[in-house]
C-alpha cells in the first residue's frame, strides 16, 4: 500500500432521526435530502453501515476491505495487535433539532455478554449551540436503582438528572453507564467506541410519523447505569499549532489543535489518526500532494503515513489510540 498511501475520506452515511433537522447541510455541508437528518456517520465499520472511500485510488472500496488487505498500514501495529482487523472507533456529526431520548450505554463486559459488541464510551465536542441549549449528563446527586425506577414510573426522571448549559467548544466525556441526552439546538462532533448499543430510558412520550412511540429498554438499563454523580465536562488548553490533550482514555485520545499556519506531524505507525475539522479550513501536505478540507470534513490518516504537514486556519480534533 505504501506506494498508494494517502489521506482517506469517506462518503457520509446519513441517518434520519425523529429529533433531527437540517443543520448538517446548512452548517456542515452534508448532502442531506431530508428535514429530519439527525446523524452523519463519518467513519464506521458497524455492520450494515460500513464507510466507503470517497477519494483517490481506493474510491468505492469499503473500509473493512482496506483493513483486511492492509491491517498494519491502516490501523497501525499497536492497534492491530490489540483489536485485530476491527476498527475500534465510530465518528459522527449530530444535529439535534429536538431533545434526544434519555439513554445509557453498557460497558464492554455487559455489551459483550448481551450483544457481542464493544461498550460505548464516547465524547462530545459542541460545534454549534442555540441560546440556552442544554445537555443531560448523569444524576444531580448520587442515586440508586430504586430512586431511578420510582422517578421513571412517576414520569419525573428529569428531576433527578443533571442539566448543563452547552456552548461551542465545550467537551463532555461520557463513560459507559452515564445517563445522558443531547438537548435541542446543538450540533455535535461525537467520537465513540464502535458500538450501536443504546438503552433508551425515556423519550418524552413523543410519537413518530405513524403515531408510534419508540421502544424503551428500561429493564436492560437497570444494571448498566452508573448511579453515582459524575463530572463529564472537560477543561483543555488551546495552545496554537499544538496538539492539546482533551480526552485520554483507554479507548481513544483526542487532542484539540488551534491551527494558525503550519504544524508538522511525525507518526510512528502505531495507530491511525483521524482529523475532524470543527471550524475553518486546512490542508494536509504529504509526499508532494496537497489535500484540502473544510468545516465538517473528517479524514483518516493511515498509520503508514509517517510524516506530513497541516496548514491553514482551523480548529481540528485529532484522534488516535495510544
Amino acid at each position: 500500500m505504501n506506494s498508494k498511501i494517502y489521506p482517506l475520506q469517506f462518503d457520509s452515511i446519513l441517518k434520519e432521526r425523529i429529533w433531527g433537522g437540517e443543520k448538517l447541510k446548512t452548517i456542515l455541508n452534508k448532502p442531506i435530502t431530508s428535514s429530519i437528518t439527525g446523524e452523519s456517520w463519518e467513519l464506521s465499520t458497524v455492520e450494515g453501515d460500513v464507510s466507503v472511500v470517497a477519494n483517490g485510488n481506493y474510491k468505492g472500496k469499503a473500509l473493512t476491505e482496506l483493513i483486511n488487505e492492509f491491517p498494519n498500514e491502516i490501523l497501525g501495529t499497536a492497534v492491530y495487535k490489540r483489536f485485530g482487523n476491527q476498527f475500534p472507533l465510530l465518528f459522527k456529526y449530530l444535529d439535534a433539532r429536538e431533545d434526544l431520548s434519555i439513554q445509557v450505554h453498557p460497558n464492554d463486559e455487559l455489551a459483550k455478554k448481551r450483544h457481542n459488541s464493544f461498550g460505548k464510551t464516547e465524547m462530545w465536542y459542541v460545534m454549534q449551540a442555540d441560546a440556552d441549549a442544554r445537555i443531560i449528563v448523569g444524576f444531580k446527586n448520587d442515586s440508586s436503582s430504586e430512586e431511578y425506577v420510582e422517578h421513571l414510573n412517576d414520569n419525573t426522571l428529569i428531576d433527578i438528572l443533571d442539566t448543563v448549559k452547552a456552548k461551542p467548544g465545550d467537551v463532555f466525556f461520557l463513560e459507559t453507564g452515564t445517563v445522558h441526552a443531547i438537548g435541542a439546538g446543538l450540533v455535535i462532533a461525537e467520537i465513540q467506541q464502535t458500538s450501536d448499543i443504546t438503552y433508551r430510558l425515556y423519550d418524552f412520550d413523543r410519537k413518530d410519523a405513524e403515531g408510534n412511540t419508540r421502544e424503551l429498554h428500561v429493564d436492560l438499563a437497570l444494571d448498566a447505569i452508573n448511579y453515582k454523580k459524575v463530572d463529564t465536562y472537560k477543561e483543555y488548553a488551546k495552545q496554537v499549532n499544538k496538539s492539546n490533550t482533551v480526552v485520554d482514555c483507554p479507548y481513544f485520545t483526542t487532542n484539540f489543535i488551534p491551527l494558525e499556519n503550519e504544524k508538522e506531524v511525525v507518526n510512528l505507525g502505531l495507530s491511525f489518526v483521524v482529523y475532524m475539522c470543527v471550524e475553518g479550513s486546512f490542508e494536509i501536505a504529504y509526499d508532494g500532494v496537497t489535500y484540502q478540507y473544510i468545516k465538517g470534513d473528517t479524514v483518516l490518516i493511515p498509520a503508514a503515513m509517517k510524516n506530513y504537514n497541516l496548514k491553514g486556519k482551523a480548529s481540528i480534533l485529532e484522534i488516535y489510540i495510544s
